[in-house]
């Protein structure tokens, strides 16, 4: 046998183990569909982020590098939404059917209709220029809390930030300024929150921990308390109250903080994730270069 046989031959064996041992990690996960695994999604990003959930299922994400919106539909075709959309990152659906996102080339909220007509929803933060809006999630009554942390973006023209400390806010609606919920915490990222509009989850990626909080009638943050002791790019929830979180591969965690275990994804960082599909039991993975779906016993709560 020649070497290049050898080679490919041992490729083809490396690949085969890295499937079975993939495969036996999910088998032992309850939350996902017996014998179900990763399907990659064709195409290639820059940086894959900020999936979002529409009410009918389909799932819009960014590739904030490439500043594009990029729609995957509930057939799973996948289609370009939008070009120039202000470097937008995170973004969550409104319940008018808009799409919110955190545009950080100008360090804004955007409003982006079905038709693609933008409102900016927050430009400034008593004046001062925000860090970077980078992830959020809207509450039941329409308020949107968003991480604020600072990462240099090199087609920013500044190098330092306008406002001390990364924060975490709350604009409630219909309101032209937020107000300060959380600035304790080092680099807020990740946010998510319950359905019923009773708590929050805030990971802090560089503390390498996830706080949740009850949240106040005037949506005030109180009662922190570390629920585990990971950070998270990104973060969502499903039926159960398990909480899924971000950075290699997705790790679960159930209501109560304990580990149920880890989705390994061949990718160097895994940035966000949702559930989406037209029952919402497909799990949705931005993964750096790529996107992955995986099938799910449960559903999402987006």
């Amino acid at each position: 046998m020649n070497r290049i046989c050898v080679f490919t031959l041992l490729g083809f064996m490396l690949t085969a183990t890295i499937h079975t041992v993939v495969g036996q990690q999910l088998s032992t996960l309850r939350v996902v569909a017996p014998g179900a695994a990763l399907k990659k999604v064709d195409g290639v990003f820059a940086f894959s982020e900020g999936p979002a959930v529409n009410k009918r299922g389909d799932i819009y994400f960014t590739d904030q590098p490439n500043d594009k919106i990029w729609k995957y539909d509930i057939h799973g075709k996948l289609s370009l939404f939008m070009d120039k959309t202000g470097r937008s990152n995170g973004l969550y659906f409104d319940r008018q059917g808009n799409l919110i996102s955190c545009a950080d080339e100008k360090d804004e909220l955007w409003s982006i209709r079905p038709d693609k007509k933008v409102t900016v929803l927050l430009s400034d933060f008593e004046g001062k220029r925000l860090n970077g809006p980078n992830d959020l999630w809207i509450d039941p009554k329409g308020g949107i809390y968003f991480t604020d942390p600072y990462y240099q973006r090199d087609y920013w023209d500044r190098i330092q930030p306008d406002i001390p400390g990364q924060k975490v806010y709350y604009l409630p609606q219909g309101k032209r300024q937020p107000v300060i919920v959380e600035d304790s915490v080092v680099k807020p990222n990740g946010i998510v929150g319950t359905p019923d509009g009773k708590y929050l989850y805030v990971a802090d990626i560089q503390a390498n921990k996830t706080y949740r909080y009850a949240i106040g009638q005037d949506g005030s943050l109180q009662d922190r308390q570390e629920f585990v002791p990971q950070g998270s790019d990104g973060m969502t929830l499903d039926s159960e109250g398990n909480l899924y979180i971000t950075g290699r591969g997705v790790t679960i965690y159930d209501n109560k903080g304990k580990k149920l275990g880890n989705i390994p994804v061949s990718a160097n960082w895994t940035g966000n994730v949702c559930f989406g599909g037209k029952d919402r039991k497909t799990l949705f993975i931005t993964a750096s270069e790529s996107v992955y779906t995986l099938r799910m016993l449960v559903k999402g709560v987006e």
